[in-house]
C-alpha cells in the first residue's frame, strides 16, 4: 500500500503508513442527535405558565399549570381541566399566561378561544406581543422506547416561574380506555371512555400538577410530540406531590392538530 494513503472510513479521515497507523482524526462526525441542551434553548421561550390573576388578590397572580405557544406566538395550548374551577368575579379574576423569570413575571390576559375537553385541551388567545411558537410533530411516527423531553412548572406555587425539563422515556402507546373486570363496575365515564377511545403516551417520567400543559419534545428537533395531562396517582391525591408514581401521561399532538384545525374552522 503506497505510503500516506488516506481512506474514509465511517465518517472518520484515516491516514496510514507501511509501518501502521500514525493517527486518527475526526472529520465528519457520524450522523447523531442533537445537542439537547441547544433544542432546549429554542424550546423553553415558548413555554408559559397558565394560572389566574386577580389585581386585587394575595397572591395575585396563581400559577396552576403550563402551556405553549402554537401558530402565530399569540395562541398558547394547555389542558382544559386547569380551567373546570370557575373564575371569581367578585375578585376580578381572569386567566393569564405567566412569562418571565422566577418572581419577576409578565402576566398575559387570555381567553379560550377551544376546547376538546374529552381529550383534555384547550387553545387560548393571549394579549401582546407574539411569543416563540413551538412545532408540532407527527405524533403518529412516536414509538415506543423513544426518550423525549417535557417542559413546565411542576410546583409553580413554589418553585415560581422557574421551567424544569424532564427526560421522559415513551413506555407506551395505549388506548385511555382500559376494559373493566366485571360489569358492576360500568358507569356513564366508562362507557363514555369506551365510545370514543383514544391513545395517549405513557411516560416512565415523574410529573407533578403543574406540569399539566407541558410540551412533550423531541430532543433532536424540538418538535412537540405530545401535552403532558395527567400521573397516576397511587393513594390520594396529595400522593402526587409525596409519593409520586414515576407514570405520566400525556396527550399525542395529532390532537392538538385537530384542535387548531376545528378553530381555523369556527373562526369568523
Amino acid at each position: 500500500m503506497p505510503p500516506h494513503r488516506t481512506q474514509r472510513l465511517a465518517g472518520f479521515l484515516v491516514r496510514r503508513r507501511d509501518a501502521g497507523w500514525l493517527w486518527l482524526t475526526l472529520l465528519l462526525a457520524l450522523p447523531a442527535g442533537a445537542d439537547v441542551t441547544e433544542t432546549l434553548q429554542s424550546v423553553k421561550p415558548g413555554v408559559v405558565g397558565i394560572g389566574i390573576f386577580s389585581p386585587t388578590g394575595r397572591p395575585r397572580a396563581v400559577l396552576q399549570g403550563t402551556g405553549f405557544a402554537v401558530l402565530d406566538g399569540l395562541h398558547v395550548v394547555s389542558c382544559a381541566h386547569i380551567f373546570a374551577k370557575p373564575l371569581d368575579s367578585a375578585n376580578k379574576e381572569s386567566h393569564a399566561v405567566f412569562i418571565g423569570r422566577d418572581r419577576q413575571m409578565n402576566v398575559r390576559a387570555a381567553r379560550v378561544i377551544a376546547s376538546d375537553k374529552a381529550r383534555d385541551l384547550v387553545l387560548l388567545k393571549i394579549e401582546g406581543d407574539p411569543l416563540p411558537p413551538l412545532k408540532l410533530g407527527d405524533s403518529e411516527r412516536a414509538r415506543e422506547g423513544w426518550q423525549l423531553y417535557f417542559t413546565g412548572y411542576p410546583i409553580g406555587s413554589v418553585l415560581g416561574l422557574n421551567p424544569s425539563t424532564h427526560r421522559a422515556g415513551l413506555a407506551a402507546i395505549i388506548p385511555i380506555y382500559t376494559p373493566l373486570p366485571s360489569a358492576a363496575q360500568l358507569n356513564a365515564r366508562a362507557l363514555k371512555q369506551a365510545k370514543d377511545a383514544y391513545e395517549v403516551f405513557e411516560l416512565d417520567a415523574i410529573a407533578y400538577p403543574g406540569n399539566s400543559g407541558s410540551p412533550v419534545w423531541h430532543p433532536d428537533s424540538g418538535e412537540v410530540l405530545g401535552v403532558v395531562n395527567s400521573v397516576y396517582v397511587k393513594g390520594s391525591k396529595e400522593a402526587a406531590l409525596t409519593a409520586p408514581s414515576g407514570i405520566s401521561y400525556a396527550i399525542p399532538a395529532k390532537y392538538v392538530q385537530r384542535l387548531l384545525e376545528d378553530a381555523r374552522a369556527k373562526a369568523p
